[in-house]
């Protein structure tokens, strides 16, 4: 942004950008790299984006369950089909089942540790999808 008309004619138009809702939020999601998403293969539009922080209807957030380094399968679906999929990951993909605030229409996500959704199912998903993702992600099942 050096001094000059080019410089102050650049200045114009960011300030104007960024004076609106749509223009902010567009500059702040190539900023933080919100935009970005890794083709990861999956058919739902957040797979390969950074997971929503989602809030259960406990009061935890989706981000809260990340801390610790492992993986989240979240279970919002009401039979809990997910339960016997995740085990034998223990140190890799933890389980977590509830309800969501605003679960966006999803029934299932399987989130890397890095934030980043590997995996996300609507309702009626395939779980056998599911067990894919996780497998690739986190490896086979220990026996």
């Amino acid at each position: 942004m050096r001094p000059g008309p080019h410089g102050r004619a650049v200045q114009s138009v960011m300030r104007d950008l960024l004076g609106t809702r749509d223009g902010a939020t567009q500059v702040f999601a190539k900023v933080s790299g919100a935009s970005i998403r890794y083709d990861l293969g999956g058919e739902h539009p957040l797979t390969g984006r950074s997971a929503p922080d989602l809030r259960l209807e406990d009061g935890t957030r989706l981000g809260e369950l990340l801390r610790d380094g492992r993986g989240v399968a979240l279970d919002l679906s009401t039979d809990r089909r997910l339960r016997d999929v995740t085990t034998g990951r223990p140190g890799r993909l933890r389980h977590t089942a509830g309800t969501a605030k605003n679960s966006l229409g999803l029934d299932a996500m399987l989130i890397r540790p890095d934030g980043i959704v590997a995996w996300a199912g609507g309702r009626g998903f395939d779980p056998h999808a599911f067990e894919r993702a996780a497998d690739q992600w986190f490896g086979i099942p220990a026996a």
